[in-house]
């Protein structure tokens, strides 16, 4: 760990270089909170840059974990999307593989609104109105459980809105964006974020994706990567201060 040194100046500079050689950039706040506290800069830059430093997933779906959580309805952070899409095509993403990512980010949502169904379906006696049709059934058990989708609620109540759902999961994303395990991890890292944490949809997407032979460790890492989006409320609070303290 690198200690203070007896020149402010020098810590300073030290500390931005070591800041953007983990992070990745340098922003206003960034600016402001290194005149005001140089050791959160610091601390966090290390505990930030942990897991993408140390995790076995590589460069390429470190991006395209960053650029879904900053694209997420939940987030909606541009600033954060537009560094971490410049990187993922730097490391060889292809247009494909992010359009398949943000497929993901537009399908997210739907998991909620299975599960609240599910809750209606229980509370207005629903739960005996009998199976789906055995077609839809068949689409249900396909594609439910590689998007964290509890669907058979919504097909007993309205198999219409079932039907084109399954069209969009199955027909809307690109022909040639991310194999079945990476999805699962990207899927992973949107419902384990604190901005829309989901704990059922983490348990059938974990489970789905240990199915597949994804490693426990990079479960963990996708996990991992979604904690530090809370510092762009730090950020946030540091540029209010700036300008409420301005001269």
């Amino acid at each position: 760990m690198n200690h203070p040194s007896t020149d402010p100046a020098a810590d300073a500079e030290r500390v931005k270089a070591f800041f953007i050689a983990e992070r990745g950039y340098w922003r206003p706040w960034a600016e402001t909170m290194l005149g005001v506290s140089p050791a959160f800069l610091e601390q966090y830059a290390r505990y930030a840059g942990y897991p993408a430093r140390t995790g076995p997933l590589t460069p390429r779906m470190v991006e395209l974990i960053y650029v879904a959580l900053d694209a997420s309805s939940a987030h909606l952070y541009e600033p954060g999307l537009h560094t971490h899409l410049k990187r993922a095509l730097e490391v060889g993403v292809t247009p494909a593989e992010i359009f398949d990512v943000l497929h993901l980010v537009a399908v997210q949502g739907v998991a909620s609104v299975c599960q609240a169904t599910d809750i209606l379906a229980e509370l207005a006696g629903a739960d005996d109105e009998g199976a789906c049709a055995p077609g839809l059934q068949a689409d249900i058990e396909r594609l439910g459980p590689a998007h964290a989708l509890a669907l058979r609620a919504v097909a007993r109540l309205d198999p219409g809105y079932a039907e084109v759902l399954i069209d969009f999961l199955e027909r809307g994303r690109p022909a040639a964006g991310l194999s079945a395990g990476e999805r699962s991890v990207v899927q992973l890292a949107l419902h384990a974020c604190f901005t829309a944490f989901n704990p059922e949809a983490v348990r059938q997407i974990v489970a789905t994706a240990l199915s597949q032979g994804v490693p426990r460790a990079e479960l963990l890492q996708a996990i991992q990567l979604g904690a530090h989006l809370s510092v762009h409320g730090t950020a946030l609070g540091v540029n209010v201060l700036r300008q409420v303290t301005a001269p």
